[in-house]
């Protein structure tokens, strides 16, 4: 077949087929009928998605490589900050940025161990994991419905002579208050974390400027896998404008080292074998120094490249997340009676993840959700619920000891019995939006 083809005449000609392949095979559109299942969240993607996949695959680099130097720069572009970091999960971004905050570079600002973070039990459990991995004590507080973030009120009643940083999520992309909290955290010297990993593409006004979410506190980060706003399928970003900041995050990310060369490459500093580091011998291989105790998460190339092309669609994602929010939230608003209805951040513009909705008295969340599930239309908990009542904690709470609560986490706990969601991906059509929302109506009434 590539009989007197060159190497590169061998590769077009797959790369051609390949995108035949996926325009013939992939994402058929065969239209909506009431009924059919509705997924909460489900990847968008063309050719070039396939095409840069298959591109990266012929290359055989396998590990980062030239399309993860590409998709870190025009990330770092679009979020307005200088350093990006891609790893291999949103989890593993959160892990990276606290542990960030941990490394004696930073000095006396660096978290030790029983230090505290503020943070709140509605969420995801990979926010709050590394802080009690490590050794420090999360300080839950409220969140308020219907936003259903940080309760910025109880932010002072949290701190303590131990308190070192605030680190919370914007939750299914409604931003928290950032203009309060990062007030809060600059006031105090705290570093402030923003996960990300919901809400990419979301804005906040801060001081009569637009900025993306993220971008804001000290670290951001950030998800890739399939049902978020983006994908490369497993995958995840650690951002910052912070040099320091983001010299630290590579190293974590990279095992650890201090030498900045990138995988393959050697001596870009012109110093490999002439420096003396800790008590090592001097002229000891630099790429063999280790700053910080790391780790390998780094992404594979080929993630990067389905990344690279999904990013040049993500505009269009917000785009179609806010319209289908808007649709149906205009349909639902007959039933506000019996449900409570998400509400927008002041000064923001959600990038939304999904659409939460809470249970008045006297609708039942089970029946409601049981409804829409044998319906067609699949829901989701907002994750945890009370992160603090799991497993996980069985035997901090026996003992009393590795976290504190601050005040009572009244809707916390209101959200893990009346609260779900469903989704409003950009792959939804109006006439699946008009269905959930049929669906919904149907079920409370």
């Amino acid at each position: 077949m590539f009989r007197n083809m060159t190497e590169q005449q061998a590769k077009e000609q797959i790369l051609r087929m390949v995108s035949t392949y996926c325009d013939t095979y992939h994402n058929q559109n065969k239209g909506f009928q009431d009924g059919k299942r509705i997924p909460y969240a489900s990847r968008v993607y063309d050719h070039e998605e396939m095409v840069n996949l298959v591109d990266s695959s012929l290359e055989f680099w396998l590990t980062a490589g030239r399309y993860t130097d590409e998709f870190e720069q025009k990330f770092a572009s679009y979020l307005g900050v200088i350093n990006c970091a891609l790893v291999n999960s949103g989890s593993s971004a959160n892990l990276i940025a606290f542990m960030t905050l941990t490394s004696p570079l930073l000095g006396d600002r660096a978290i030790k161990r029983g230090d505290e973070v503020i943070t709140v039990a509605a969420g995801f459990p990979t926010t709050v994991a590394p802080i009690i991995q490590f050794g420090a004590i999360p300080v839950f507080v409220d969140v308020t419905i219907p936003q259903y973030n940080i309760d910025v009120s109880m932010l002072g009643k949290a701190l303590s002579d131990k308190t070192r940083a605030v680190m919370i999520a914007h939750t299914l992309g409604n931003p928290f208050d950032l203009l309060a909290v990062k007030a809060f955290c600059d006031k105090h010297k705290l570093w402030l974390v923003e996960d990300n990993c919901d809400a990419l593409g979301s804005i906040y006004s801060i001081n009569g400027q637009e900025k993306l979410t993220g971008s804001i506190g000290d670290i951001g980060t950030s998800s890739f896998y399939p049902p978020h706003h983006m994908t490369m399928g497993e995958g995840g970003a650690v951002y910052s404008n912070d040099p320091l900041l983001g010299k630290i995050i590579k190293s974590l990310r990279d095992w650890g080292r201090d030498c900045v060369c990138p995988s393959g490459q050697d001596n870009l500093c012109g110093h490999r074998f002439d420096k003396q580091y800790g008590e090592l011998p001097l002229g000891y291989d630099h790429k063999y120094v280790y700053s910080h105790f790391g780790y390998n998460l780094k992404a594979t190339d080929m993630q990067a490249a389905v990344g690279v092309a999904q990013l040049n669609k993500f505009p269009s994602f917000v785009e179609r997340r806010r319209h289908n929010f808007d649709r149906l939230k205009a349909a639902l608003l007959e039933v506000s009676n019996k449900l409570i209805l998400p509400e927008p951040c002041e000064n923001s513009i959600p990038s939304w993840f999904g659409f939460l909705v809470t249970c008045k008295a006297d609708v039942n969340r089970n029946s409601v959700v049981q409804y829409l599930e044998n319906h067609g239309v699949q829901t989701r908990m907002l994750f945890a619920g009370n992160l603090i009542k799991h497993p996980c904690f069985n035997e901090m709470r026996t003992t009393g000891k590795g976290y504190r609560v601050v005040g009572e986490l009244t809707n916390t706990d209101r959200i893990m019995k009346d609260t779900f969601w469903v989704g409003v991906y950009p792959g939804m059509t109006d006439e699946m939006i008009d269905y959930m929302a049929k669906t919904i109506k149907g079920a409370v009434n």
